[in-house]
């Protein structure tokens, strides 16, 4: 009797510890993204329908600075695939041999803007007006960490006016923190990505084309660290292909 009461428990175990296996034979696998935070709401369409079209994989994304993500990657970060919204960083990248060569590739552009928030009376045509005293704070991202505020600093030297204007500036550690800035009336004006001002244009305003700088073209690329080359390959194919080009070109990027 003692045997046939002890069966049926043997037999839960063996059912119980095989099935615990399948389960995690067939657990989602996750596919993690470092993006440049201008690339926030494109990207987070094409983590879902690249999810569709991949099951069994999810896709998790890490947006900000593209300085700041290049520092957590060479610090030993788990990151599958890199994007920046400039090549200095991507150059870096390279250098450090973080990424996969062959594997990088130009996916978008997009331009340089100036804000202000929605409504403001304080006008501003061209850069000189910056200097007026109406304008107090002026925000951009972090020069150091931030392409969209090495890109400011480029258009503002190249009009003589960075060293006037560096009493008024405010950095901010993202271009979407310096949106929020401008959103919220934190700040006068705010150099942002033209994307980023499409996405809140309910609360700010674009005050004028950045004139002058070099082109912004955003590169994606493999890290080399990655242990999900595959589906970080065909990520980074999805985002190239028509229907990822489509969702960017949506949301205001343009071709590189």
């Amino acid at each position: 009797m003692k045997r046939m009461r002890f069966f049926p428990a043997a037999l839960l175990c063996l059912f119980t510890l095989l099935t615990s296996n399948v389960g995690a034979a067939f657990a989602e696998q996750e596919l993690i993204v470092s993006a440049a935070a201008s690339l926030t709401n494109a990207f987070g369409e094409i983590g879902k329908k690249f999810e569709s079209a991949s099951p069994g994989t999810k896709v998790v994304f890490n947006f900000g600075a593209s300085g700041a993500l290049l520092q957590q990657i060479d610090k030993g970060a788990p990151v599958d695939v890199f994007a920046s919204a400039d090549q200095k960083t991507m150059d870096q990248a390279a250098e450090k041999g973080l990424i996969i060569s062959g594997t990088r590739k130009d996916f978008v552009s997009n331009e340089l803007v100036l804000i202000i928030p929605r409504g403001a009376k304080t006008p501003v045509k061209e850069l000189q007006n910056l200097t007026a005293g109406e304008i107090g704070k002026i925000a951009m991202g972090n020069p150091e960490t931030v392409p969209a505020g090495r890109y400011a600093q480029e258009v503002l030297t190249n009009a003589g006016l960075w060293e006037q204007l560096k009493p008024k500036f405010i950095f901010g550690e993202s271009v979407r923190q310096v949106l929020d800035y401008v959103s919220r009336g934190e700040v006068d004006a705010g150099f942002v990505f033209a994307t980023d001002a499409a996405v809140a244009k309910d609360h700010v305003s674009v005050a004028l084309e950045a004139p002058k700088h070099k082109p912004i073209t955003y590169p994606i690329s493999v890290v080399g660290s990655t242990k999900n080359k595959d589906p970080a390959r065909r990520f980074v194919d999805f985002v190239l292909s028509k229907e990822g080009q489509e969702i960017l070109f949506a949301y205001g990027f343009k071709k590189p």
